[in-house]
């Protein structure tokens, strides 16, 4: 297979001992290490522009985020609430009170009393994981109700 000197000859073809040599392998490795290089700084660059895009990013929300809590303060706060009573019970209840708790009007029928009572109660009653002091209370403003209305 090898002849005297420094040829190679590999089924009829005669190569140069540098091109058989494994110089070839030190190439494709180079070129590896070219290529890995490249994508190492790609990726660099691609995580440094993420940061300068990150920084720009925040730089930017700080007078977004006033102005959106600026914003927000000069809605009216019934905008979130319209449909719920803001604050607690009192210590003796009233009509309006009362008409609060049911979700009625406090000059309703005994009929609406009594379903806008049993469909309230159905949600918190204690038995299905409601609270006992809600079903009293529930309970009262539905009594105060059928007391004032008689009909």
């Amino acid at each position: 297979m090898a002849n005297a000197g420094s040829r190679v000859s590999i089924e009829g073809e005669t190569m140069r001992y540098a091109e058989y040599n494994s110089q070839s392998k030190i190439r494709s490795e180079t070129e590896i290490d070219k290529r890995l290089g490249g994508t190492l700084i790609a990726v660099g660059l691609g995580v440094a522009a993420a940061g300068f895009a990150g920084r720009y990013a925040f730089q930017l929300w700080k007078p977004l985020g006033q102005v959106l809590s600026q914003t927000a303060k000069k809605m009216p706060t019934s905008a979130f609430s319209s449909h719920y009573y803001k604050g607690g019970f009192d210590q003796k209840m009233t009509k309006r009170e009362a008409s609060l708790i049911l979700g009625i009007s406090p000059t309703s029928t005994k009929s609406k009393v009594r379903d806008a009572h049993r469909r309230i109660m159905v949600l918190n009653h204690p038995d299905k994981g409601g609270s006992p002091y809600m079903a009293a209370k529930i309970n009262e403003a539905k009594d105060l109700l059928d007391k004032d209305q008689r009909r």
